[in-house]
């Protein structure tokens, strides 16, 4: 379908890629794979056509269709939600045009038999195929459940865009692009902002799209349940695996390390071919292999091993200072927006090292309730206390975007820091990878993940015992957020997290407060242990989940395989090993033999022995045929195990 040939971009003298190809094929699912920064962002906008190259070509056949969802958009205002929407059916109101224009013309023309005559059915044809397609007769219905499906009520649709945050806007230009089916879908974080039944939802829509899928994202169960296809962009180069995000991690450890293993094997059979080179190339009767070996080298193919960007942030947060026992404390806790009711009757308390995720759909109050808590808003009605001695550091959700653009990146964390920290504001802004000249870089030239390594790192300014982070892996690349885990698996302190990504949420809390209804209610155990509490309530939220479980449960069988397949990869070198030592231990007692023989042969007294001694003649050239066999065998041996 789409074809990229020898693509290069660089920045400031510097390439992102150079000189990358591959195939997008229909249906195809790919996720796009790498470090903040390495290019990924970039890569769909060239594809999406809103970014310039400087080398290479892009092939797009003639009526593919694409639909981008950008990170960062501007948004239409003053139509309604549902109006809004709608106008992702321009294109529908484009073929009504042309199906009206073909008809005209059809009830006037007479040259039925003529080409032109022919084409009009054609065009016609097609025409309504793709109104079918794009669900002409059905808009009202599809838009509802669009909608629906990414989190908005019913009684959101009469309601202005204006009204609504930046993320609610980008699910309307998400739902536009759904509803134009397009031929590809380039989707850059289309998850950032959507709670968990949305992207159930999402993932559901995106396997049965019908035609191809290009993403970044990084919420790993979300590639793992939709891509089949990983392409990694990493030091300026490409590496498309056949896989999902989760296998292409492991394929990847095992390639490497299948190369490294290559190497060395052929890096020995160099050296030792070159010993023998060297041993032989000044002997007369031997010059002729030692040419032949030298010849073998010439065109010897040499292993090469992938380069790996192990660069990552590296940081703990400060150990947290005592507070007391109940860190915060809610009773009937309630907030309202004028006439919008949030939530109501909220009863909990967090004990110091708790560590609790607030989940549940946008909209329900789990930005609002860590708002509450660190003192941003007022509550509505009930009470909530904050522990004695209780010192709160809090990441926004969108503490990125509140950052001061105009600032460098040395600026933002020099202002802010004080005491010892100040000192070592280099050191710190090192390890979230800002070094050298980038810690003079504005901040409104950072990429998203960027920004959100920014706004992390201003957490570790002071020793904080309670953590409120909304959304903090917005933006992190895989590796970041592993990082950021640890560190709070780490932590002392007591956590409270805003999080839609199952697989960040994982065993990091021992509870979970589920936000539903207006409700808050407490859940016991991390995210899985809640999602299997909800199986029981809702199922057809938690289908998507059933089927990844269903298909989880055949793996081992093909694990099983891959481990069968391993074995015998593994006996198959430990035989090729066993025989090159067997041919080496021949060979030097051959060579051994020879030596001998020579040394009688150059010896007088010795020689006037052996000189009538036929026998001994034959077998010493026996011998050095059987040596030229053998080595022509350990060489055979050696570019097997070298492959």
């Amino acid at each position: 379908m789409i074809s990229v040939s020898n693509l290069s971009i660089s920045f400031g003298g510097e390439f992102l890629f150079e000189d990358i190809s591959f195939l997008i094929n229909p249906k195809d699912r790919i996720g796009l794979a790498g470090k903040n920064g390495a290019g990924k962002s970039t890569l769909l906008k060239i594809l999406a056509g809103v970014q310039k190259f400087d080398t290479g070509e892009v092939s797009k056949p003639n009526g593919c269709t694409y639909g981008y969802l950008p990170q960062d958009m501007s948004h239409s205002l003053g139509k309604t939600v549902f109006d809004e929407t709608a106008t992702a059916y321009v294109e529908i109101k484009s073929l009504e045009k042309k199906i009206a224009d073909i008809g005209t013309q059809l009830e006037t023309r007479t040259d039925y038999e003529s080409d032109a005559y022919t084409k009009l059915l054609h065009d016609l044809h097609d025409y309504n195929e793709r109104m079918n397609l794009l669900g002409a007769y059905t808009m009202d219905a599809d838009i509802e459940n669009t909608l629906i499906g990414l989190g908005f009520e019913r009684s959101d649709f009469n309601r202005m865009t204006d009204e609504f945050s930046g993320g609610w806007r980008m699910r309307i230009e998400l739902a536009k692009l759904l509803l134009q089916k397009p031929n590809v879908l380039l989707l850059d974080e289309p998850t950032n902002h959507l709670d968990i039944e949305s992207i159930q939802w999402l993932e559901a829509i995106l396997k049965d799209y019908y035609g191809a899928v290009v993403m970044v994202s990084h919420d790993k169960a979300f590639l793992d349940n939709i891509t089949s296809r990983t392409i990694e962009i990493s030091m300026g180069r490409i590496y498309d695996y056949k896989a999902n995000y989760s296998k292409y991690v492991g394929l990847r450890k095992e390639r490497r390390a299948t190369q490294i293993a290559a190497a060395k094997n052929q890096q020995k059979y160099i050296d030792k071919t070159e010993a023998l080179i060297d041993k032989y190339r000044a002997k007369a009767n031997k010059a002729s292999f030692a040419q032949s070996l030298i010849k073998k080298l010439d065109k010897l193919d040499i292993v090469e091993v992938d380069d790996e960007d192990n660069t990552s942030i590296k940081f703990r947060f400060p150990k947290a200072s005592h507070c007391g026992k109940v860190v915060v404390e809610a009773n009937d806790l309630g907030k309202s927006f004028d006439e919008k009711h949030i939530f109501s009757k909220a009863e909990f308390i967090i004990a110091r090292g708790d560590r609790v995720a607030l989940v549940g759909r946008n909209g329900e109050g789990k930005s609002t309730m860590s708002k509450l808590i660190v003192g941003e808003l007022e509550k509505t009605s009930g009470s909530i206390t904050i522990g004695q001695a209780v010192n709160i550091g809090y990441y926004a959700q969108n503490q990125a975007e509140t950052l001061d653009g105009n600032k460098t990146i040395f600026e933002t964390i020099d202002e802010v820091a004080v005491g010892e920290i100040r000192k070592n504001v280099r050191t710190l802004l090192g390890s979230f990878l800002f070094g050298g000249d980038d810690i003079d870089k504005k901040v409104k030239v950072l990429s998203g993940g960027e920004k959100g390594r920014l706004a992390m790192c201003k957490l570790l300014l002071e020793p904080y015992n309670l953590l409120v982070l909304d959304e903090p892996t917005n933006h992190l690349d895989m590796r970041s957020k592993e990082i950021l885990k640890s560190a709070l698996m780490d932590y002392d302190g007591t956590l409270i997290v805003v999080s839609h990504d199952r697989d960040f949420l994982q065993g990091l809390t021992n509870y979970v407060y589920e936000f539903r209804g207006g409700r808050v209610k407490q859940y016991i155990g991390d995210v899985n242990e809640y999602l299997s509490s909800r199986k029981i309530d809702s199922f057809k939220q938690l289908e998507v989940k059933e089927k990844k479980q269903a298909s989880s449960n055949q793996k081992p069988v093909a694990n099983n395989q891959e481990q069968e397949e391993k074995k015998r990869k593994e006996k198959e070198l430990k035989q090729l090993q066993s025989q090159v030592e067997k041919s080496e231990k021949e060979i030097a007692r051959m060579e051994h033999e020879i030596k001998d023989f020579d040394e009688k042969l150059a010896d007088p007294e010795k020689y006037k022995l052996i000189m009538n001694d036929t026998a001994a003649f034959a077998k010493y050239e026996d011998t050095k045929k059987k040596l030229e066999a053998e080595m022509k065998k350990w060489e055979e041996l050696q570019g097997k195990l070298a492959n």
